[in-house]
């Protein structure tokens, strides 16, 4: 489907190659947003990114947060080498109790991010880019939608781009192609279920 994004000349590949060469590629890559106060959002992508191998595919994953913990996906990843790429460029939760980093260390990590982001995604080499917890780093100031916005337009034609996190920006959610919206209904957290391995880290 065309969707906004391409009447609005967001992932066209505009400025970065041509779009008439990205086109004669073939397939239309998307913008897919994973948003919502439920979990599920990293997950959908990840589960994007296992099928996406399964065709052959190249897939990359920036974390833009998480980055001090150790997560179940870093060794998953691992076993889905070479088309699968995760790249944890954050450097943690912002705020939270065992946070005692500056918050100019996180806004340098998000803005790495970005910037690595941007360069691999225009080097050709990925079908699917996944920017994950991108959403909350906008949120909390760490890097800015125009920046955000600005990686989307000169997306490649045939690159599908996601973007996971809560509080998607109103303007993501009107150029995005697809967006679904994770809403929490139940967690076991509230049961005093902590966190289990390999569900939820």
């Amino acid at each position: 489907m065309e969707g906004s994004s391409g009447s609005k000349g967001y992932g066209d590949g505009h400025g970065e190659g041509g779009e008439g060469e990205e086109k004669a590629r073939g397939r239309r890559g998307l913008i897919i947003v994973y948003t919502g106060n439920g979990k599920g959002k990293t997950t959908a992508a990840l589960g994007m990114a296992v099928r996406a191998v399964g065709h052959g595919m190249r897939v990359l994953m920036v974390q833009f947060i998480k980055g001090s913990w150790h997560y179940g996906e870093m060794d998953g990843a691992l076993r889905l080498r070479p088309e699968f790429e995760l790249i944890t460029a954050g450097r943690g939760f912002v705020g939270i109790i065992d946070d005692d980093l500056p918050r100019e260390a996180h806004v340098k990590a998000a803005r790495e991010a970005l910037r690595v982001s941007r360069e691999r995604m225009l080097s050709g080499m990925y079908d699917i880019v996944i920017l994950d917890e991108v959403n909350y780093a906008v949120r909390l100031g760490l890097i800015s939608i125009e920046d955000v916005l600005e990686l989307i337009r000169v997306k490649p034609y045939s690159t599908t781009l996601v973007l996971t996190g809560n509080y998607a920006d109103e303007r993501l959610v009107d150029i995005a192609d697809l967006v679904t919206e994770m809403r929490e209904v139940k967690h076991p957290f509230k049961k005093g279920i902590r966190a289990l391995k390999g569900i939820d880290f």
